[in-house]
């Protein structure tokens, strides 16, 4: 409701307009006038004031065939409308309540009563415009949660989706590689492509005959140990871990995000592993247990990417360089970390190798030079 109110007055009496503005006027009221049913109708469309007094018998269209005209126009906001008429008649009264007034007023009006029922409609149009509000509020609230609910709904499904191949990602590559992985979208990294990397393969010595030789719950329990310690050391590093089988796996770096040091962090994460393993095997030993730790690591081309079905995939690199490195572990004493010759030399100012000369090695056509790592020449592992 405006302030102040806008009040039209509809009579086709010039006195009896005038009266009625005199009597409203020292209210501060603004009034708007019209002498007839038609001139009523277009003003109240136009103008929409907050409260109509209205006369009854007037030419062309009557009081009360402009108040149905009125409150049948849905188009135009509540409007209380006050019927103001000679015609006292108790049929008179109800023909105009019927018509949709919200009030009826007896000529000659009596001034008291008059601003009285005005103040009432007044307070009654306010109330009904703040509810009209609040109402508009809630609706506008009621879709604005909706859309929350429908956003919320998406970015539940998507965090899902995210979680899903965040939990997929994790079975190969460091909780951070995994999550920059699925955050920044680019798990087109994990299609089919050539890279250069460095390949570790890690296993235990005499895994065979401990495994035959001892009860199955106890084979379990050295392998979760043996697991969780190795884990997270390429964690640390941040490796990519192709699989673990038994007692075996391979983790290879450089992929599928670059590294500069892809020899070097290879390198320090199995002299960790190795350190690691002297604690492991020394309180397996004591449970009469003998077992020991190999790696071999290799450097070169491979082919890497997504390999298997629909319900089981794998990230796997494919090449010489991964049966290299298969080959040196399977060649490593106890204890021993076995590098290829390139390994060595791009890492020979960081760590000190003994040379194991050139060894025939499966599935290579000539010997392949050796070198197994003693120790890093810096501590920091």
């Amino acid at each position: 409701m405006r302030t102040p109110p806008r009040i039209l007055i509809v009579d086709d009496q010039p006195m009896n307009v005038d009266i009625l503005k005199m009597r409203l006027a020292v209210h501060g009221y603004e009034l708007l006038t019209a002498t007839d049913g038609a001139e009523a109708l277009a003003i109240a469309s136009a103008q929409q004031p907050d409260l109509i007094l209205l006369d009854i018998m007037m030419p062309r269209i009557d009081g009360i065939e402009v108040c149905q005209r009125l409150k049948a126009d849905t188009s135009l906001p509540f409007m209380p409308i006050i019927m103001v008429t000679a015609k006292a008649d108790s049929k008179d009264i109800v023909a105009g309540l019927e018509a949709g007034a919200d009030e009826y007023l007896t000529k000659p009006l009596d001034q008291a009563s008059l601003v009285a029922r005005v103040k009432s409609m007044l307070r009654i149009k306010a109330l009904h415009d703040t509810a009209q509000e609040q109402a508009a509020r809630l609706e506008e609230q009621a879709t604005q949660l909706a859309e929350w609910n429908r956003t919320l709904e998406q970015r539940v499904a998507e965090q899902l989706a995210a979680l899903d191949r965040m939990g997929h990602l994790k079975r190969f590559f460091s909780p951070n590689l995994a999550e920059l992985l699925v955050s920044s979208g680019s798990e087109q990294l994990l299609e089919s492509h050539r890279r250069e990397v460095t390949v570790v393969f890690c296993d235990l010595r005499g895994f065979a005959t401990f495994a035959n030789t001892t009860e199955p719950e106890e084979v379990m329990g050295i392998l979760r140990e043996y697991h969780a310690a190795m884990g997270e050391l390429i964690f640390r590093f941040e490796g990519t871990l192709e699989r673990f089988t038994g007692d075996g796996f391979m983790v290879f770096f450089n992929d599928p995000v670059p590294c500069p040091d892809p020899a070097a962090r290879a390198v320090r994460m199995a002299v960790g592993m190795r350190q690691q393993m002297r604690v492991l095997t020394g309180a397996w030993q004591r449970r009469g247990h003998v077992l020991d730790f190999g790696v071999g690591i290799a450097h070169g081309h491979a082919t890497l990417g997504m390999i298997g079905f629909e319900s089981r995939v794998d990230y796997a690199a494919i090449g010489p360089v991964t049966n290299l490195a298969a080959r040196l572990c399977a060649e490593a004493l106890g204890g021993q970390i076995l590098i290829s010759q390139q390994v060595y030399v791009a890492l020979e100012e960081l760590l000190e190798a003994e040379p194991l000369g050139e060894l025939s090695l499966k599935g290579f056509l000539q010997p392949v030079p050796v070198f197994n790592v003693v120790e890093l020449q810096e501590r920091g592992t």
